[in-house]
C-alpha cells in the first residue's frame, strides 16, 4: 500500500516543525565564557541610582519586530536595596509599571522581585555584564488594553557602556525554545 500525499505532506510539516523548534531553541545566548570588551566594572547598585530614559524592542525569532516601547526609570538604591519603578509607554498607547525590588546578595550575586515574576529572579555580575534569569506572567494585550497574561522566561544581559549608558538584550523563551528578544538601551539622567 503506497502513502498518501497528505500523510507525506503531514509528516513533513511535522519534521519541519520539530526541526524549527530544535534549531530555535539552540539559537545563541551571550555566555561569561565570551571574552570581555572593556574592563570596566558594573556596579548595579551605583549605575541604576537616579533617573533614565530608555528606548526598547520585542524582535521575533525570525527578526520581525513586534512592539517598541519607551520606558522612564526611577532608581534608587538604599544602602540594602535597589528599587526599579519602570514606567513603560507601547507605540500603541498602552503602558504599564514595574517596580523591581533587587537585593545584592554577595559580592557578584543578586535576587530580586516584581509583581508578575515567578519566584526569585537571580542575578550576577562578571566585570563589564550583568546577567539576570526569571520567570514572568507578561500581560497580552490587544487593541492597546491588557487581555490575558503568557508565562515566559527570560535569559536577560545587560552591558556597561559608559558612566552613563547600557545596552540590554534579553532572549524570551517558552518551554525551552527563544521566542525572540528584547533589546534595550539605557540613557542616565
Amino acid at each position: 500500500m503506497r502513502p498518501s500525499k497528505l500523510n507525506l505532506g503531514l509528516g513533513l510539516a511535522t519534521v519541519l516543525s520539530l526541526s524549527f523548534a530544535v534549531l530555535a531553541s539552540c539559537t545563541g545566548h551571550p555566555s561569561f565564557n565570551d571574552p570581555s570588551l572593556s574592563d570596566r566594572k558594573f556596579e548595579l547598585e551605583k549605575f541604576f541610582d537616579g533617573q533614565f530614559v530608555a528606548h526598547g524592542q520585542f524582535q521575533d525569532i525570525l527578526g520581525t519586530v513586534r512592539r517598541q516601547f519607551e520606558v522612564k526609570i526611577n532608581g534608587k538604591w538604599d544602602g540594602t536595596n535597589l528599587t526599579l519603578v519602570e514606567d513603560f509607554v507601547y507605540e500603541d498607547g498602552s503602558t504599564e509599571q514595574r517596580v523591581w525590588t533587587l537585593h545584592k546578595t554577595g559580592e557578584t550575586t543578586w535576587e530580586g522581585t516584581a509583581p508578575g515574576v515567578i519566584g526569585v529572579a537571580k542575578g550576577e555580575v562578571k566585570g563589564d555584564r550583568f546577567n539576570w534569569k526569571y520567570t514572568i506572567d507578561l500581560p497580552v494585550t490587544a487593541a492597546g488594553k491588557p487581555t490575558t497574561t503568557t508565562r515566559v522566561s527570560f535569559d536577560d544581559w545587560i552591558w556597561l557602556q559608559s558612566d552613563t549608558r547600557a545596552f540590554n538584550r534579553a532572549y524570551m523563551m517558552k518551554y525551552g525554545v527563544t521566542l525572540g528578544d528584547v533589546s534595550i538601551s539605557f540613557e542616565k539622567q
